[in-house]
């Protein structure tokens, strides 16, 4: 489980194809993903709340107090967060000390200990609710005795020594919880290293530091749990999550899925190109990669199944195109937002040179699902089961007002949190205009119950990645690192480029993909920026990279969410969504080698953005085995070859891959045999 955490839900129900059909009834749009059981369920059935709750206290009364709890603080975090937005006066420390707070508080009455039927026992239950008010009185410490630890700067007394630890345990309880013993155990090895430091090999070994002093350092300073990672989830993170919330409750997403399909459904392989296109219109506002996964997957991957795409090929291509939202503006993943403030930099400059990489990175995956329609005979889907654009824009048009305001406020610098918030308050006026979104409030109630549940995976990786950042910090291993890195790749960007992507493999096996950028750009980033690269070139490239635990085996969790919905093979749908997503690592790059971050001329940019655009189609083709027709051996060797030259920095070696990229084509174009496939319409 990751920093997107979805959340579970009923059943799904099976469309005949093995897929799960579209959530909600025969009234509802075939796009549609407004019913998707675990967001939004029938007035009949149980609240959101109450699920929750019942995941946890099982039926009964139990489930029904804990589900009236978990709906107050959930609707007290979303009241917090709108109310610190607004106003500016809350010391930053203490911001995040109370929003962990409820974070905390949540995940203890809502995630079990265990799976197992002792994690529902009594007295698991009796230590859930004791940390949940550990967790109040280790949240409410801070705030209450503000003055008196300040005064006492740097000499903490027996009573902040065991807040702390308690703090800090309770912590790495909830990310067990939450995320995974991994990320627990990493975080417990950084802490024993900050207190083993002199007794470790030399080239790591630091003069150690007290338990004392690690305690003080990770709870009482903004260096540790509070520090700017969890700063960055507790306030714009939260902000765009209750956006996604609201859109996809108000129906939102129907509008442009439905938009997509309009654009796409009729040609080769529509559903799969409309799930591309929608996925990325879904992702670009909610910055959630599983969320995306399953939300949107719930009705592409049938459509996609129907028109004749195999399982895990439909499945790998809806865990890509989720993916792909994390990458495109103007609402990116969390990790962006962290960017901007490591890299001390507007938020609106990280969109505007994400732009160009996330709409190469959808062009090849649109090659990809264009490739597989032609191999496998694929149509467009027929005109009566395609919505018609003039009735999706009649009947959500309101919905491009929200998203035009977000972009309008992020190109004139307004803060992300206000800008968010205010697209927040757009969105809900609007919704109220029209009754076909008019939120009721039960619905309201629910928004704000998701966007909590939505908060607590990624607040607590981000403030158990702060333990990590605070003791890099304090030990200086991030220079460290680097200084070994640069030795054993010599000077050579390429190899260290090569490293720094085994390592976020690596990381991805265990950490959340925020968790894993942060950890990343702390240990990596000083040694790609020696090398000679642009401070905001290196975040971006450990970004992208940073994305691939969603779709690569052996934790591919996108994937795995959209395996789970077409019914296919697990780590056959990695693998295909791994194939799929292949820009996240040559796109990355072409970054680090050309001006495609807008760090050039337009000439060079222009040239940058066309030969990298022939690399990634010439891999694509290579790795599909099928361009005009399919492709011989020797013609997918000089694929390879030609996307290994383009890759190669130099104008000459540009030009000679592309010229071999194109005689390929030529030779496809001549060599055309009867296998290629005639398209045929599904659903006849």
């Amino acid at each position: 489980m990751n920093d997107e955490h979805t959340g579970g839900g009923p059943a799904n129900r099976t469309d005949g194809t093995g897929g799960t059909a579209p959530p909600g009834g025969a009234d509802r749009p075939l796009w549609s993903v407004a019913g998707d059981p675990a967001e939004t369920r029938a007035h009949g059935g149980p609240p959101l709340w109450r699920s929750l709750a019942e995941r946890r206290w099982g039926q009964g009364a139990a489930a029904g107090a804990m589900g009236a709890v978990v709906l107050g603080l959930a609707l007290l975090l979303g009241g917090y967060q709108i109310y610190t937005a607004l106003a500016a006066g809350l010391d930053a420390y203490l911001q995040r000390v109370l929003h962990l707070m409820f974070v905390l508080v949540l995940v203890f009455l809502v995630y079990p200990a265990a799976k197992g039927l002792w994690g529902r026992s009594l007295p698991m239950a009796a230590a859930d609710l004791l940390c949940a008010v550990l967790a109040v009185v280790v949240g409410l410490y801070p705030v209450l005795f503000y003055d008196d630890i300040v005064s006492r700067t740097g000499a903490p007394s027996g009573t902040d020594l065991l807040m702390g630890v308690v703090a800090i345990l309770l912590l790495l309880e909830a990310c067990r919880r939450v995320i995974g013993l991994f990320m627990s155990v990493l975080a417990v090895a950084f802490l024993a290293y900050a207190w083993l430091g002199p007794l470790l090999p030399e080239a790591v070994a630091h003069r150690g530091y007290t338990y004392q002093r690690i305690v003080y350092h990770t709870y009482l300073f903004q260096e540790g749990v509070y520090g700017l990672a969890l700063g960055v989830a507790a306030t714009f993170v939260f902000i765009f999550i209750l956006f996604g919330a609201m859109l996809l409750k108000t129906g939102g997403g129907d509008f442009f899925i439905g938009l997509a399909y309009c654009v796409t459904g009729r040609y080769a392989g529509g559903p799969a190109k409309g799930a591309v296109v929608g996925s990325a219109m879904m992702g670009s506002v909610s910055g959630s990669a599983i969320a995306n996964t399953v939300t949107t997957g719930a009705f592409t991957i049938p459509l996609m199944r129907r028109a004749g795409y195999r399982r895990h090929e439909a499945a790998g291509v809806e865990a890509a195109a989720s993916t792909g939202g994390q990458l495109l503006p103007p609402i990116m993943g969390a990790g962006a937002f962290v960017m901007a403030e490591l890299a001390q930099v507007p938020y609106v400059e990280i969109l505007k040179v994400a732009i160009i990489p996330a709409l190469m990175y959808f062009g090849v995956l649109f090659l990809f699902v264009h490739i597989l329609a032609r191999k496998h005979g694929i149509g467009g889907l027929p005109p009566d089961r395609l919505p018609r654009l003039r009735a999706v824009l009649v009947d959500g048009f309101h919905f491009l007002a929200p998203l035009l305001l977000l972009v309008t406020l992020l190109l004139m610098y307004v803060t992300p949190l206000r800008a968010g918030l205010y697209a927040t308050a757009a969105l809900f006026l609007v919704a109220m205009v029209r009754a076909g979104s008019r939120l009721g409030v039960r619905d309201l109630a629910e928004v704000f119950v998701i966007a909590a549940r939505n908060t607590l995976g990624v607040s607590v990786a981000t403030a158990v990645a702060g333990i990590i950042v605070g003791v890099v910090g304090l030990t200086g291993l991030g220079l460290k690192l680097s200084a070994l890195m640069l030795g054993a790749a010599d000077g050579r960007l390429l190899l260290t480029l090569v490293m720094v992507a085994v390592a976020s493999l690596v990381l991805g096996l265990g950490l959340p993909v925020t968790a894993s950028y942060i950890v990343l750009i702390v240990l990596a980033g000083p040694a790609l920026i020696e090398l000679g690269l642009p401070l905001i070139v290196a975040h971006m490239i450990v970004y992208w990279y940073s994305q691939d635990s969603n779709v690569t085996p052996p934790v591919a969790l996108a994937a795995f969410s959209a395996a789970g919905i077409a019914g296919s093979d697990p780590m056959r749908t990695g693998l295909a969504a791994w194939k799929f997503a292949k820009g996240i690592y040559l796109i990355p790059l072409l970054m680090a080698y050309s001006p495609l971050l807008l760090n050039g001329t337009p000439t060079e940019i222009a040239l940058a953005v066309a030969t990298g655009s022939v690399a990634l189609a010439a891999a694509a083709v290579a790795l599909e085995g099928f361009g005009v027709r399919r492709t011989l051996p020797a013609e997918r060797l000089a694929l390879v070859a030609a996307c290994v030259l383009v890759l190669v920095p130099g104008l000459p070696t540009d030009l000679a891959g592309t010229a071999l990229a194109a005689a390929v084509l030529a030779t496809q174009l001549l060599l055309r045999r009867e296998e290629r496939p005639v398209l045929s319409t599904p659903g006849r």
